[in-house]
């Protein structure tokens, strides 16, 4: 046994011309929280329908359970509960009626319906009828409806989209429960930092279908380097003379941001005088979280990654 739960082995898709995903090893361990984070169109859904056999890869493997999905397809998603996109409900029925037919579905004891219903914290409503209920709540009778049965892995994509702060904060508490009340791996897609910073144990990066970094929080932490961040007029020809110099440096907020290293703060402070700039700021600053998920997948929310929320 590897101690994964999913491992995927070079793991390709593409739709004609067009690769989605390329070549991805992914690595989820057992009773882990794993944060899958990337822009809005960088190849999470696609590549979590692979993982739950709902496309074929292009080329690659996908293991679960230590077995192969294309040949032990039925035996593993009977251990899989997933949420993909918005949960499907009847909105006349109860909440406890629509589990009752995903209960049926999967010849399980009805006690799973009760069982479900208090995980979620819906059991107080489980005679309402679901049109009811807050997107919220709609939310997480879908996450009951994937937890009906012996569920070992959780996987689900982008389960706040469209909640209000109450909601996003609902969800979260739920999933954060979910390995120490059931032991089950949870397998969690979305374009938010925050969230993930928030729940997860491990986290993968995805950009344009190319796995960038896979990891626990504290090994993306450890990737922070010190930076020299300076304030200098003009900027853009203090940008030009520091590049010039054999640097690198890039443009953040009205300031130059200097990776260091490869000169000190005083001996940049002194070239940057010597040849006329007036510098007004010159200061060390670590990069945070955010900024290291900016960089990695080249930009903030006009690429589709919202590295804060409010929720």
């Amino acid at each position: 046994m590897s101690g994964l739960i999913i491992e995927t082995r070079a793991l390709t898709k593409t739709f004609g011309k067009i690769v989605v995903v390329k070549d991805i090893n992914l690595r989820v361990p057992k009773r882990a929280i794993y944060g899958f984070l990337g822009p809005n169109g960088a190849g999470k859904s696609t590549t979590i329908r692979m993982l739950l056999d709902l496309i074929k890869p292009t080329g690659g493997e996908v293991y679960i359970f230590d077995k192969d999905i294309s040949k032990h397809r039925m035996e593993i998603l009977g251990k899989v509960g997933s949420l993909v996109e918005s949960p499907s409900y009847y909105a006349n029925l109860t909440a406890y009626e629509n589990l009752e037919i995903s209960r049926r579905i999967l010849k399980v004891d009805k006690k799973e319906i009760d069982k479900a219903l208090e995980i979620v914290n819906l059991s107080k409503w489980k005679n309402t009828k679901v049109k009811a209920f807050s997107m919220g709540m709609k939310q997480r009778l879908g996450i009951a409806q994937a937890l009906i049965g012996s569920r070992e892995l959780l996987i689900l994509d982008e389960p706040t989209n469209g909640l209000d702060p109450a909601g996003v904060r609902e969800i979260r508490n739920l999933i954060t429960s979910l390995p120490k009340v059931l032991g089950v791996t949870v397998y969690i897609s979305s374009h938010i930092l925050s969230e993930v910073e928030q729940i997860a144990d491990y986290v993968g990066i995805i950009r344009s279908g190319e796995l960038l970094f896979q990891g626990t929080l504290d090994e993306l932490r450890a990737r922070t380097g010190s930076e020299i961040v300076i304030r200098a007029t003009p900027l853009d020809e203090a940008q030009d003379f520091i590049r010039l110099m054999g640097l690198e440096v890039t443009k953040r907020e009205g300031k130059l941001c200097v990776p260091e290293g490869k000169i000190s703060p005083e001996e940049l402070n002194r070239a940057l005088v010597f040849n006329g700039f007036r510098v007004s700021l010159l200061t060390e600053s670590t990069k945070n979280l955010e900024e290291i998920f900016l960089e990695l997948t080249g930009g903030g929310s006009d690429a589709g990654l919202l590295p804060t929320s409010k929720q």
